[in-house]
């Protein structure tokens, strides 16, 4: 075996490291060295995040292990964006890490998450889906564990159970896809598929297992009608997990759906899941929005904004090739900063007065002006409102789907744009709260934790530079058309 392969896994041995650091610390100090854990992971995670873009990037593709696994710049820059995002939760969360209540079980929570980090890695770079399915479980079956991570909460353990079950039958039906796929063409290979699956064009097998597949793929992204899991578990899970599952563990999940779709099944997409995606990505956007309109519990109002969310990024999926991957690159790093910017203000709310619903947030503005304006940028970002960094996620994602030229492409663009108008319309519901609505009993002042201001400070500086700096999604642009995707 050739030992050499290792070296171009540069991020994966850098998360492997910070982990072990993490592990060691956690397993031998002593117990008032080990009040200090949440803090060293969260620094060092940082060190971690920030050494990683000044990885040498090569042009191309760098191929390990016969083929299975490689790494690209586009692909190290999407790795990079899940770092900023799982930084910005494990800072927001050091409070609550540090409680009473959960801090015999710090090491664990913060261990668990860069593991699911790790099998989101694994996923954005397989090139055969024995990988990628190590790194899909390896990504799923902790996030189970943390869901269920406050043990005194009942809500918390029905939230676990749920995500469980529904993981494991998400993993069956992908599973029972892949099977037909390697029926048809003999090989788990990405480019062999592409290859030998134009041979099987039009059969009805290949039907049935590309919709097994893309079904698979759905209850990972929480795409409608595989989004029943969502509510339930964003409401139930602690709210740290919650900010977790709804931005990292979502972008990794639409990247790699992204690579499987297009690397995969790309050949046949015209005759096979064209149409499926475009349904399911109207439903997404629509119900999404629909619901979230009904919320007053505001963990279950980001769930139904998570799930329109999730059909939008869709759109970047099949746009055309490296325009789609740089906007679906681009709109996952604004939805980290957007929505991580709300569940920060969320987060300290629930810390100070433990309260979760939106009619709580009525004249909040008068008490906590700073958290009002910090949730106010957010909404206003997540609702796509100029000149903030969520308009232009949306004008770029639009902009690449619109470039393949269809008429069907069009309807659906035209499809996303209206139902931008319901979601600001729900997004400015908050706003209207904070400001407007009165309330003789409004959330007592309070100062947030420093760690938790941190956070705000970190996305809300991410959601105006990213509306004023062009740059970066050109600099996004640029990486994946060096790195021969396609």
């Amino acid at each position: 075996m050739d030992y050499s392969q290792f070296m171009i896994l540069h991020q994966e041995i850098g998360l492997l490291v910070v982990f072990l650091l993490v592990f060691l610390f956690d397993t031998f100090l002593s117990k008032n060295a080990q009040s200090k854990l949440t803090v060293f992971a969260t620094v060092l995670f940082g060190v971690f995040t920030v050494a990683s873009f000044f990885i040498p990037m090569k042009a191309g593709q760098e191929v390990a292990f016969a083929g299975m696994f490689i790494t690209s710049p586009i692909v190290m820059c999407i790795k990079n964006i899940l770092n900023v995002g799982l930084f910005i939760v494990l800072l927001q969360s050091i409070k609550w890490n540090d409680s009473e209540d959960q801090a015999i079980r710090r090491g664990e929570f913060i261990e668990l998450m860069m593991l699911t980090l790790f099998g989101m890695y694994l996923m954005v770079s397989a090139r055969h889906f024995l990988i990628f399915i190590i790194g899909l479980e390896t990504a799923s079956l902790p996030l189970a564990a943390l869901v269920a991570f406050e043990k005194k909460a009942y809500e918390s353990h029905e939230a676990a159970v749920k995500y469980l079950f529904t993981a494991v039958f998400s993993s069956a039906i992908y599973m029972l896809g892949l099977s037909f796929v390697y029926g048809v063409c003999g090989t788990l290979y990405f480019d062999a598929i592409a290859s030998k699956i134009l041979v099987a064009d039009g059969s009805l097998i290949l039907f049935v297992a590309l919709a097994f597949v893309i079904a698979g793929i759905g209850f990972k992204i929480s795409m409608v009608p595989f989004h029943l899991w969502t509510a339930d578990v964003y409401q139930g899970a602690p709210t740290s997990v919650t900010s977790y599952l709804s931005v990292v563990s979502k972008g990794a999940a639409t990247f790699a759906a992204f690579i499987v779709l297009t690397q995969a099944f790309g050949t046949v997409y015209s005759q096979v899941w064209e149409w499926m995606l475009y349904a399911l990505i109207i439903l997404t956007i629509t119900i999404g929005n629909l619901f979230a309109i009904r919320q007053d519990n505001i963990k279950r109002f980001l769930a139904f904004s998570s799930i329109s969310q999730a059909g939008y990024i869709m759109l970047g999926v099949i746009a055309n090739a490296s325009v789609g991957a740089a906007s679906l690159a681009y709109y996952v790093l604004i939805y980290i900063f957007s929505n991580l910017a709300a569940f920060g203000v969320i987060q300290a709310i629930e810390n100070a007065s433990g309260k979760l619903n939106i009619s709580d947030y009525n004249g909040l503005y008068k008490t906590n002006p700073k958290l009002s304006f910090a949730m106010m940028l957010a909404m206003f970002s997540l609702g796509g409102i100029p000149p903030f960094a969520g308009f232009f996620s949306k004008f770029f994602i639009f902009s690449a789907a619109l470039q393949e030229g269809s008429v069907a492409m069009y309807v659906l663009v035209l499809i996303a744009l209206i139902n931008t108008i319901i979601s600001l319309y729900y997004y400015l519901l908050v706003v209207k709260a904070m400001f407007i609505n009165p309330n003789d009993n409004p959330i007592a002042t309070f100062k947030s934790h420093w760690s938790e201001r941190a956070g705000l400070v970190i996305c809300v500086g991410g959601i105006i530079v990213l509306g004023l700096l062009s740059s970066v999604y050109v600099f996004l642009n640029k990486a994946a058309e060096v790195s021969s995707l396609f």
